[in-house]
């Protein structure tokens, strides 16, 4: 996640939502893929915004290297509805192309997004 806030939050209301989610989170998005080597995840979910290093090109090419190590792990992008429209409209293709497993849209709630990745 670019804010660093948000992604705590993420990871709480997660936590909340259900305890059988072990969340981790890496540092920066170059260690995304290598954190997934190490503890090989159930579902890996990426915010996508139109600023480096979170565009959504560097996201799938992260996907790539999470798919090669871990082919099961579910991918899920988060993106701002409200501020990213033409990127939501991407985000929204790269799912209907089946390079993603599902989006979510920053405003959800935390109940929701926990659904969404029980239901992958």
């Amino acid at each position: 996640m670019q804010n660093f806030l948000f992604a705590d939050a993420i990871a709480r209301a997660l936590k909340s939502a259900d305890s059988d989610f072990d969340v981790r989170s890496s540092e920066s998005p170059d260690q995304t893929a290598e954190l997934c080597r190490l503890c090989q995840p159930y579902a890996l979910l990426m915010e996508v915004t139109c600023y480096t290093p979170w565009k959504l090109e560097e996201r799938l090419r992260i996907r790539d290297e999470v798919k090669q190590q871990s082919p099961d792990c579910k991918i899920v992008l988060i993106v701002d509805e409200n501020a990213e429209k033409k990127l939501t409209q991407r985000v929204l293709q790269t799912k209907k192309d089946g390079l993603i497993d599902n989006f979510v849209y920053g405003s959800v709630s935390a109940a929701y997004l926990s659904a969404v990745i029980d239901t992958l």
